[in-house]
């Protein structure tokens, strides 16, 4: 009998790629995952992970394993569905998947409330990027997910998964505090064609934003500086080196070298709760949504500095 744990170490392994990135949303250490492995190997007969570079490769019987493990994988979380119902109130783990600025501004608020009242509840963060989430939702890899996205990219829901609004995050044109910009109630997208910008880099959504939102109001973006982090972008600009186009979510207090100048139409991102339908029925799930919803309002309205 193949032991379902040694699976489901197999199954992160394939959906996050690394024994390391597997051991991480399973909350073990990298050897333990390893161990686990090595264990179903001897279970099975069969070579599962070959090396590959630094990294590994699943096998084509273990890529079949894992297809296995998945739907395994899908029955036992139904049966744990059967029985929270039963319960009538959230218990057990519950895995999240967020990016970055969400798990900084709104996810300690969610995880303190929820935790103060369903202490049976084990809810349990893992930061991820954002294209990431809903694969990782599908694959069953992750509970419940925290995504965002803009206008020009819709966020996708494959069969299967099913997604609920938590709210609109603005976004502002972050300036120095000398720029001319920093005088302004309110900028256009004409007036910022001559700027030099501090932005993320190309493949993220917020950086092909830009690209698109200003070259439709005729203006081709220099892309001075690039960075990931929003307080990087921050810092950059407090520094002078330039403007950026910063969401107000875990954007927090500015320096006062920054100045938030809104830009008129506003540039709103939406964030949304993703989980899979054969999970919708979970108190764990419905009351974490709920959760998400109700403290939103008050998260985006803490007061966060710069804007006049």
């Amino acid at each position: 009998m193949l032991d379902l744990g040694r699976l489901r170490a197999l199954h992160a392994v394939s959906v996050h790629g690394t024994v390391g990135a597997a051991a991480a949303a399973l909350g073990y250490t990298p050897s333990a995952v390893s161990q686990q492995i090595a264990k179903l190997e001897r279970e099975t007969r069969t070579t599962l992970l070959e090396r590959q570079g630094r990294g590994v490769r699943l096998t084509e019987e273990a890529t079949q394993l894992a297809d296995t493990a998945q739907q395994l994988l899908a029955l036992v979380e139904e049966a744990e569905v059967r029985l929270e119902e039963r319960r009538g109130k959230p218990t057990g783990r519950l895995s999240i998947a967020c990016f970055a600025s969400a798990s900084r501004g709104l996810m300690p608020h969610v995880l303190a409330d929820l935790a103060r009242r369903h202490p049976e509840l084990d809810a349990r963060l893992h930061e991820v990027d954002p294209h990431l989430c809903v694969d990782l939702v599908a694959r069953g890899a992750i509970d419940l997910a925290v995504a965002h996205d803009w206008d020009i990219a819709p966020l996708p829901a494959p069969p299967g998964v099913e997604q609920a609004v938590i709210g609109d995050d603005m976004c502002d044109v972050l300036a120095p505090a000398g720029h001319l910009l920093a005088a302004a109630d309110s900028v256009r997208r004409e007036d910022l064609k001559d700027e030099r910008w501090i932005t993320q880099p190309p493949g993220t959504v917020c950086h092909d934003w830009l690209l698109r939102t200003l070259r439709a109001a005729g203006c081709e973006p220099l892309i001075a500086h690039q960075s990931e982090e929003y307080h990087t972008q921050v810092a950059l600009v407090a520094a002078g080196l330039g403007v950026a186009l910063v969401p107000r979510l875990g954007r927090g207090m500015l320096p006062p070298q920054v100045v938030a100048v809104q830009l008129a139409p506003v540039p709103t991102r939406r964030l949304h709760a993703l989980w899979r339908t054969g999970a919708a029925r979970r108190p764990a799930i419905t009351e974490t949504v709920r959760t998400l919803q109700k403290l939103w309002p008050e998260v985006i309205a803490e007061p966060r500095g710069g804007p006049h």
